[in-house]
């Protein structure tokens, strides 16, 4: 593999294909904030703006100014979507709703904790282009209520009667592995630092089955296996994108043992999760091999695939172990060969199992600009630092 020739296909992907696509589509002129129902052209297929996607936008703007280059187009964008989310985005005390009318009028409640996640994703990356002390307050005080919501996400949302099965969720232990370090520089050493050794712990030990060295989406509350639809639930996606986060922090720690750890995981995790008939990552499995609950388990989607590829990469990187790059070179071609619309720009969401497109938009109700830039920008950063090294394949 030539990575120096890798590096720039991702770097071009991201800058002369993904990026201008949302620059020429996206941006919503009367009423502020972002469209991300988008179809393969880019035409705007339903006006409803939701909140974990307008603020991903916002992130991933501001982050482009911070890591690749000052433009004040992109600085322009995220600004613009951070103003919308500020007006309308949340109840007045912070707590974020999920979706909003095209105007921004309130359609559903601050039932999801991840709404407010990327919020303080989005501000804290802006406080760090801008210096505006009102955006790095937004984090700040987001990120408390989250701290504090983080034993019981949704609280009165919840549709669960207490006490019968106790359950608690992968998500965020998962995200906030990623978000402690995103805004590391607003908080104290001290908080920053208990929060890194509570999500570590929850991942990488209480999610973590040490029986079948993979991570389950829900455990009892004492870690361990709970036998129900919930309780074998397998997203390996998940597990995978979790374990770059994992490595990131294992930078931060300066612990190259959790970085091989999480990289041991992230490869038996892939393994398991491959389609060996049809090639690419299934969505969702059972544990024990049952029928998953989620009529779509064996749909290939963008983010899992893209999600893949960064922990491969970052992988490699760290340990040097050889399966991360064959399994980089498999996951590359299956991924380059689908999910890029040479056509329209941006990337396909959602394949069937035989890797055909299931859906032709590029955004939705659940996909954004974020995890396919995001993932382009990852890659084509980590690929320079390691595309001198001898002998790498």
């Amino acid at each position: 593999m030539d990575l120096q020739k890798l590096s720039h296909q991702y770097r071009n992907e991201l800058l002369e294909n993904v990026v201008p696509f949302w620059e020429k589509y996206s941006r919503d002129e009367e009423s502020g904030g972002y469209f991300t129902c988008l179809d393969r052209q880019g035409k705007v297929f339903d006006t409803d703006k939701f909140i974990w996607l307008q603020a991903r936008q916002v992130w991933m703007f501001a982050t482009l100014y911070n890591k690749v280059e000052a433009r004040q187009e992109w600085l322009d964008m995220s600004l613009h979507g951070a103003k919308f989310l500020k007006q309308f985005g949340h109840d007045g005390q912070l707590n974020w709703y999920f979706s909003l009318t095209r105007e921004g009028k309130p359609l559903i409640e601050p039932y999801n904790i991840f709404s407010d996640c990327f919020a303080t994703m989005a501000f804290g990356q802006l406080y760090q282009a801008t210096g505006t002390e009102e955006f790095g307050d937004i984090a700040k005080k987001t990120f408390d209520l989250i701290l504090k919501r983080q034993d019981n996400p949704k609280g009165r949302f919840t549709k669960n009667v207490p006490g019968t099965r106790p359950l608690k969720g992968f998500s965020l232990p998962m995200i906030l592995c990623n978000l402690s370090l995103e805004i590391e520089h607003l908080l104290p050493k001290e908080l920053v630092d208990e929060t890194i050794r509570k999500v570590v712990h929850e991942v990488m030990e209480v999610f973590y089955q040490q029986d079948t060295g993979l991570i389950l989406e829900n455990v009892n509350p004492d870690g361990s296996f709970s036998d129900s639809f919930e309780g074998r639930l397998l997203n390996p996606g998940h597990a995978i994108e979790a374990m770059w986060f994992i490595m990131d922090l294992s930078e931060r720690l300066n612990q190259p043992e959790l970085a091989q750890k999480a990289t041991d995981i992230m490869l038996r995790t892939l393994e398991y999760g491959w389609d060996q008939q049809h090639g690419g990552i299934f969505y969702f499995m059972d544990i024990k091999g049952y029928p998953p609950q989620q009529l779509e388990w064996d749909q290939k989607l963008w983010w899992v695939h893209m999600e893949t590829l960064i922990s491969l990469i970052k992988g490699y990187r760290l340990t040097g172990n050889a399966a991360c790059l064959n399994w980089f070179e498999k996951v590359h071609e299956y991924t380059w060969k689908r999910f890029p619309d040479p056509g329209y720009g941006e990337w396909y969401g959602y394949l069937n199992r035989q890797g055909e497109v299931l859906l032709p938009l590029k955004g939705g109700k659940w996909k954004g600009c974020f995890h396919v830039p995001r993932g382009l920008l990852q890659i084509w950063k980590t690929l320079e630092t390691i595309r001198e090294i001898p002998k790498i394949a």
